[in-house]
């Protein structure tokens, strides 16, 4: 008799047969009537009516709505500490310093929270931090990977195009233009996330093997798009029928056919400096800088700064002075401090200054007021603002007539706020109130950003300017044609369907196309190389189109809460995970679309939402019902991935070298040959003390310390990292020789920064820097017995490794 056992691996091997044999034809007719859920049209779902006095936005009302179904409800709002050190870590890869959570704590406006969310996503780290996410998943690297893994020098561009689209809020859908068309809009870099995975140098005289390998490149193009853009593994209908999704192998052809003129390859493109332009440009500052000199003693002076700005004036015999502002750098003008002066000595200081006026003041602030204006006090918390953008002034008195002869003034003198800065503005002086006339404008400055050229008071000082403005245009040179890794067009030829992926198996010809499924048509085979790639651009961009919109508000979830409304991020379809809210994802799909794809706009919808804002501490209940934390009824913590875990250790220690752009910085000695060594730094300097998204990312090598907190290798698309926990964690973060460098410039920053200081105002002043906060009295006296029996560097070295400074809380 035949054993039960047997019976069992004879209809395994039936099946699987069978499967093999006809995929096809089971199911073709059905993938349309029973289409995944992604696939299916995208309505903006009703918001549930209010549950909960938590709520704050309608994500709040989605998640409670599915809360109140498990017998759950939200966490209270976590403490303010928690959350601007939350909001920093998470948008901006970066502790907040001591001085900021200061200023925040001390924010007790009802908009405090609003305000601070804007202030993040308008940094400059924001878009370091969340490109960072977007290379995971387009696989970017600067090596061409396989056994020769040679570097590729110029790949950076794309990180930095990247780093700048968010940074600017460009629209997704403009976004993804780009980089399947770039070259079709002037913006070629962008094209890189064509070419961006992994390259075979090494070439066959076997032409199968050649065929193989140009099929592996165009199937890596096909799988990344559709990946990253549509949440689609139609990679997987390569040699057969999607086995879960209603893709054909017709339409993996299809979309392969509009990526058959691209090659892997460098050409010129619109980028940043490289490192020898950069040395050019340095040489070319430096002369800038003599000239502005010269300028200002023919009464040209140097664009405005933030920080400080002086208008000389000619001696006026003036009691009252008007500043009047007719732009700025954006928002309302802010400024901390005008200053009077007469012979070197300020006259507006009280009791000089005896009346302040002004067109208006920004209402609801306690650290913004007229009264800051001439209260000799520095900084953005002594500062006045304007309620309007144009046409505001502020007016002073003195308390008698003067012989002025210079106004200083700046936004933040202490230089921690870049933003308000009036650009366009005119001093007024007089005896009254009525016979002010213009003593000095910004019509006498270089221009800040623009082509506007001031005005001249002699011939010399217009030769002069027409120097600077040759070199300025010079400067401008540098930046127009660079070579970039954006890939080479060429015309594409015709495509075929290949019988189970086999280049030697050619079946019917297919013209290039999309997803049949989704109505997408075809596009006839005479359609130019370029115009192939726009219209796939514009079809996945197109807010018709089901899935774009769903996928890139789910990766924003997923990288706010460490896991997305859908699980599988890239993996929309029947072999991904089911989304656990799916009317909260339409409804910010939609949200995205009505707010023409701008991805700030859903990222501040998120902050602002008490779902965002809970507290993190479990409960016995919650633990129960939800222990994976996918109904989000606490916000829950996780550590930090490697780069902004490396960033933070260098912001607190003092050393972080915040350079944006350009080349980035190398984390290994490489060897030369035909196949490239890679061999770990032993040493660090502030070269490469830099943020991590601009180290130089070698595809299959990892940094000696960093790498092993599961960081891509750049082969594969990573749209969600691993989160592992081994010995290596705590032995690098421990032991490694940047580690302990980093603890001996910690223990030195807080020797110089507080050099007459007791040893309990030092340990204070490193926990705030660590952790936001004052140590508690057993930690004060716990660190100060550790620092007596081994010193600082011990301690500063535990504190570096704490899980509070690891985590985003």
């Amino acid at each position: 008799m035949i054993k039960t056992a047997h019976l069992f691996l004879i209809l395994i091997y039936v099946t699987t047969s069978l499967w093999l044999i006809v995929p096809s034809e089971i199911g073709a007719n059905e993938k349309v009537k029973d289409l995944p859920w992604s696939f299916k049209s995208l309505t903006r779902p009703s918001i549930p009516p209010s549950s909960s006095a938590f709520e704050k936005n309608a994500i709040d009302r989605f998640i409670h709505h599915r809360l109140q179904e498990a017998g759950l409800s939200f966490s209270p709002r976590a403490d303010r500490l928690t959350l601007l050190r939350r909001l920093y870590y998470d948008v901006l890869g970066l502790p907040p310093t001591p001085e900021e959570i200061a200023e925040f704590l001390e924010d007790e406006t009802p908009d405090a929270w609003e305000r601070w969310v804007d202030r993040a996503l308008s940094s400059p780290h924001y878009g370091e931090r969340w490109a960072r996410h977007w290379l995971d998943v387009v696989r970017f690297a600067e090596s061409h990977g396989f056994e020769t893994n040679r570097e590729r020098v110029n790949a950076w561009p794309y990180r930095d195009y990247v780093i700048e689209a968010l940074n600017s809020d460009k629209p997704y859908n403009r976004f993804i233009l780009e980089q399947l068309a770039g070259d079709d809009f002037g913006i070629d870099v962008a094209t890189s996330f064509l070419v961006g995975g992994a390259f075979d140098l090494v070439k066959s005289p076997d032409p199968k093997l050649t065929m193989e390998q140009r099929q592996n490149e165009l199937a890596d193009m096909v799988n990344t798009t559709t990946t990253a853009f549509l949440g689609l593994t139609a990679g997987c209908a390569r040699c057969h029928d999607h086995k879960f999704d209603p893709i054909d192998q017709k339409d993996f052809y299809q979309l392969q056919a509009i990526f058959k003129g691209v090659q892997h390859g460098e050409r010129n493109v619109r980028v940043s400096l490289n490192a020898d332009d950069r040395k050019e440009a340095l040489e070319l500052n430096e002369r800038l800088q003599v000239i502005k000199k010269s300028l200002k003693n023919y009464r040209i002076l140097p664009p405005v700064e933030f920080d400080h700005n002086i208008d000389p004036i000619e001696p006026i015999q003036a009691q009252y002075v008007r500043f009047s502002i007719d732009s700025t750098t954006g928002g309302e003008p802010c400024i901390d401090e005008i200053e009077i002066f007469t012979q070197g000595k300020r006259v507006n200081v009280a009791p000089n200054a005896v009346e302040l006026k002004s067109s208006g003041d920004l209402p609801g602030y306690a650290i913004h007021q007229l009264k800051h204006i001439n209260d000799g006090k520095y900084g953005n918390a002594k500062s006045w603002i304007a309620n309007s953008i144009k046409n505001s002034w502020v007016q002073i008195k003195l308390d008698k007539v003067y012989t002025i002869d210079r106004v200083e003034w700046g936004r933040d003198r202490l230089g921690k706020f870049r933003d308000r800065l009036p650009t366009r503005y005119r001093i007024e002086a007089g005896p009254t109130e009525d016979k002010m006339k213009i003593v000095a404008s910004s019509e006498y400055r270089l221009a800040r950003n623009s082509n506007r050229k001031p005005k001249f008071k002699s011939p010399e000082a217009q030769k002069i300017y027409e120097e600077y403005e040759a070199l300025q245009n010079r400067l401008k040179a540098l930046t127009q044609q660079r070579t970039a890794y954006a890939g080479r067009f060429v015309n594409a030829g015709p495509t075929h369907l290949l019988h189970r992926g086999d280049p030697l198996l050619p079946k019917e010809k297919v013209n290039p196309g999309f997803i049949s499924v989704l109505k997408a048509d075809s596009l006839p085979e005479a359609t130019r190389e370029s115009k192939r790639r726009l219209a796939l651009a514009k079809w996945i961009a197109d807010k018709k189109n089901p899935l774009t919109p769903r996928v890139i508000v789910n990766r924003l979830w997923h990288y706010h809460f460490g896991q997305g409304l859908v699980p599988t991020p890239s993996d929309f379809g029947r072999g991904g995970v089911a989304p656990s809210h799916p009317q909260l994802l339409d409804w910010l799909a939609s949200e995205v679309l009505d707010k023409e794809w701008s991805l700030k706009s859903i990222h501040k919808t998120i902050l602002l939402s008490h779902t965002y804002q809970q507290s993190n501490r479990p409960h016995q209940k919650g633990l129960d019902r939800d222990a994976s934390g996918r109904l989000y009824w606490r916000f829950t913590p996780r550590r930090l991935e490697a780069e902004p875990l490396r960033d933070s250790i260098l912001a607190t220690t003092g050393a972080l070298n915040y350079q944006m752009g350009g080349k980035g910085f190398k984390a290994f000695k490489i060897l030369l040959e035909n196949v490239n060594h890679y061999f770990p730094r032993e040493s660090w300097g502030p070269s490469e003390w830099r943020r991590m998204v601009y180290m130089t990312k070698y595809r299959q090598e990892q940094d000696a310390v960093f790498g092993a907190f599961d960081c891509p290798d750049g082969n594969q698309v990573v749209p969600n990292r691993s989160r592992s926990n081994t010995p290596l964690h705590a032995l690098n973060l421990f032991n490694s020789k940047f580690m302990l460098q980093q603890a001996e410039i910690f223990a030195e920053r807080l020797h110089r920064e507080l050099p007459d200081r007791s040893t309990e105002e030092k340990i204070q002043h490193a926990f705030k820097l660590t952790m936001g906060r004052n140590p508690k009295d057993n930690e004060q006296q716990s660190a100060k017995a550790l620092i007596e029996n081994n010193g600082w560097l011990v301690f500063t070295r535990a504190l570096l490794n704490s899980s509070e400074f690891l985590f985003i809380p």
